[in-house]
C-alpha cells in the first residue's frame, strides 16, 4: 500500500496572510454600528485567532454577542481584501514544500466558507491541497481542526504552523510538530511561552527543517 503524503498544516490569518488590518477594523466596525464604545486596536489584536463569539463577550455582556458577531459577518466579506496581503515568501515557500511531495492545509478558526473565499481573493487557493475552517466543532487550542486538515488529505499532520498560542497548543495536541512564526497576532515572548518546536520571525527556516535528502 502507497504511504499517504506527510500533510503540513498552516494557520491561515498571521500566518500565511496579513490579514489584522482588516478583521481589527471590521471587528471594531461592529461596536460603531451598534452604537457602543469600541475597544482599541492592541486589546482587540491579542484576541484574533479565538471563536467570534468569545472575542466580543470579552468586552460586552453575553445579550450583545450575537448582535456584534452579527454585524461583524457583514462587514467582513464587503471588505476583507482592502488591507490584506500574502506575507512576503509564503508562495515560494509552499511551492517548494510541494515539489518536495508534501501536501498543503489550511487550518483556521474562520469557517470553512469565509475562509475559503479569502484564500481564494488572495491567490493561495492553487497553492494549497485543502481549506479546514472550524464548522460546529471546538476551537483552537483543541485538536479538531488539524485533525480534519489531515483527514481531509488522508495523512498524518506532520507540522502545524501558526502565529498564536492556540495554532501551537492546537498542534501539539494533534501529534504535530510545531512552527510559531511571529510576524503575525502573538509576539515572540507571547508565542515562546507556548513551547513551539520551532519559533522563527518568518517560514524560510521550514524548508531546511522538512528538507528530504
Amino acid at each position: 500500500m502507497t504511504q499517504a503524503a506527510p500533510v503540513i498544516a498552516f494557520d491561515l490569518d498571521g500566518t500565511l496572510v496579513d490579514s489584522l488590518e482588516d478583521i481589527v477594523a471590521s471587528f471594531r466596525h461592529a461596536f460603531e454600528e451598534l452604537g457602543l464604545p469600541s475597544p482599541d486596536e492592541p486589546s482587540v489584536r491579542q484576541l484574533v485567532g479565538r471563536p467570534l463569539d468569545e472575542m466580543y463577550g470579552t468586552f460586552v455582556p453575553k445579550g450583545r454577542v450575537a448582535a456584534l458577531s452579527a454585524a461583524y459577518r457583514r462587514h467582513y466579506p464587503r471588505n476583507f481584501t482592502r488591507r490584506t496581503r500574502i506575507f512576503p515568501g509564503v508562495l515560494e515557500v509552499l511551492g517548494a514544500l510541494r515539489t518536495r511531495g508534501y501536501r498543503l492545509a489550511v487550518a483556521t478558526s474562520k469557517r470553512t466558507a469565509m475562509a475559503e473565499a479569502l484564500v481564494a481573493a488572495v491567490g493561495l487557493a492553487p497553492h494549497v491541497d485543502h481549506v479546514q475552517g472550524t464548522d460546529e466543532f471546538a476551537h483552537k487550542p483543541a485538536p479538531d481542526v488539524v485533525l480534519r486538515a489531515g483527514e481531509a488529505l488522508a495523512g498524518r499532520v506532520a507540522w502545524m504552523v501558526g502565529d498564536t498560542v492556540g495554532d501551537i497548543l492546537a498542534g501539539r495536541a494533534a501529534g504535530a510538530a510545531t512552527y510559531g512564526v511571529t510576524w503575525g497576532t502573538h509576539d515572540e515572548e507571547t508565542l515562546a511561552a507556548a513551547r513551539p518546536d520551532v519559533l522563527e520571525p518568518n517560514l524560510d527556516r521550514l524548508l531546511e527543517l522538512t528538507r528530504i535528502d
